[in-house]
């Protein structure tokens, strides 16, 4: 089935052109009319094809399609380990597993979450496509949303870095931050030579990260942190930068794969607006395992 938007035509939007009730009723973006009016059931009113200037009478149903009908996103279907916090005909949460990527590249084209989400579709018959709203890094646990078709993914990234879409990470870190609760503000860009590594350079970025110790044993803590910037390796740089970098982070602090095999970083909670009906949506995800025993 696909995944469509309805309209009833009202007195007061008769005669106003399809176009306009899209964009301004309906909340489509031009990008997205522009995409579906070249479909077949694109724009339907009383379930006929109509151009985007046809002005609907009242009591006419404007109906647009949102999903595709076919996936241009080129992922391979492969199965793979999913663990779904919520999903509807729009979007899915997912509880990201470490070590495991989001997108498939170079050395990862068939076991990303891209490839388990789109497996997961067919086997289910949506009629969807990987749309990611953001991303975690591959060593990175937690929460992720992930858009089911274009329009909520252009809503839902619009909602990024504002008080819309909230994220909470935690993290266990070497050391312990003082004071236990502030703000990191420094710009941030890539390490010349390197290319993966971010560094702090007057020249960089701005990046901010709020933050604030839960709770510590000996020298090490477990912070929460929030993103006011969405820079790459934002937090794993900042937190070495004030002298506390995260636990196992082979790239900014030290790798010790006894004690865990990847940095201690964990998206925790997630709370965004539905792209659709607005509603305010909240998820929280317990530490995982290799984690938790870092505070043993």
């Amino acid at each position: 089935m696909s995944r469509r938007l309805e309209l009833t035509v009202t007195p007061d939007l008769a005669g106003i052109k399809v176009d306009t009730l899209l964009r301004k009723r309906l909340g489509l973006s031009g990008t997205v009319v522009k995409r579906i009016k070249w479909l077949e059931d694109g724009i339907l009113v009383d379930g006929l094809r109509v151009h985007t200037d046809f002005r609907p009478a009242a009591g006419q149903v404007l109906s647009a399609r949102l999903s595709d009908p076919e996936r241009n996103s080129g992922i391979i279907p492969a199965p793979g380990p999913l663990d779904i916090v919520y999903e509807d005909e729009d979007l899915v949460v997912l509880n990201k597993a470490p070590k495991v990527s989001v997108h498939p590249g170079p050395g990862h084209y068939d076991d990303t979450l891209g490839n388990f989400l789109v497996d997961h579709y067919e086997k289910t018959g949506q009629e969807a496509d990987f749309h990611p709203v953001h991303r975690l890094d591959r060593g990175t646990s937690g929460l992720l949303v992930a858009a089911k078709h274009p329009h909520a993914q252009e809503v839902l990234k619009k909602q990024l870095h504002t008080e819309e879409f909230h994220r909470v990470y935690l993290a266990v870190c070497e050391g312990v931050p003082e004071p236990s609760a502030g703000v990191i503000d420094a710009p941030l860009g890539p390490r010349p030579g390197s290319l993966m590594e971010q560094m702090v350079r007057p020249d960089g970025k701005p990046a901010r990260t709020k933050y604030g110790v839960l709770r510590r044993w000996g020298n090490r803590a477990l912070v929460s942190l929030e993103l006011e910037t969405g820079r790459t390796h934002q937090i794993r740089v900042h937190m070495a930068h004030i002298g506390c970098p995260l636990v196992g982070d082979f790239l900014y602090g030290t790798e010790n794969q006894e004690l865990i095999g990847r940095p201690a970083l964990h998206s925790g909670y997630l709370s965004f607006l539905h792209p659709i009906t607005r509603e305010k949506l909240r998820f929280s995800v317990p530490l995982p395992e290799d984690m938790v025993r870092l505070k043993l």
